[in-house]
């Protein structure tokens, strides 16, 4: 009786954390692709006096793990750095040096730096970027 007991325990512990990795890859996948974001926390000016001619964009490559996009001005490109739900933009990236006028392009990538997980909506069309348990962006797929 007590092998049949620890025999399921073990088999309910293996299929929990193989559902566990498969849910990790399966938001990781989420990610691939383009989106644009629509809301920024901190600012206190409003998101379209931040970004009125071009939203900031950002573009994942799962296959070769980079990270790209738009500022809303200048283009950004970088490593993509994906654990789970936490992701990290703290590594430097590469920004072009177009003068932008406005303080928009410094609002989004000092915010970037801050986040340290991300979450997507079930349906897929909605990006989180969280920083401790407070969204401070989200984006919308492109």
């Amino acid at each position: 009786m007590k092998k049949i007991i620890l025999s399921l325990t073990l088999f309910c512990s293996v299929l929990i954390s193989c559902n566990s990795v498969k849910t990790a890859s399966s938001q990781k996948a989420a990610l691939q692709g383009a989106w644009e974001l629509n809301f920024i926390s901190g600012p206190r000016i409003a998101f379209s006096g931040l970004y009125p001619d071009n939203k900031p964009t950002i573009t994942f490559n799962l296959k070769e793990t980079s990270v790209s996009g738009k500022n809303s001005c200048n283009s950004y490109a970088g490593k993509l750095n994906v654990d789970g739900s936490k992701i990290s933009f703290k590594e430097p990236m590469m920004v072009t040096k177009m003068f932008c006028p406005g303080e928009g392009e410094n609002v989004y990538m000092n915010t970037l730096q801050k986040i340290d997980s991300y979450s997507v909506s079930e349906d897929g069309k909605t990006l989180n970027f969280i920083m401790g348990d407070i969204v401070m962006m989200r984006f919308e797929k492109k």
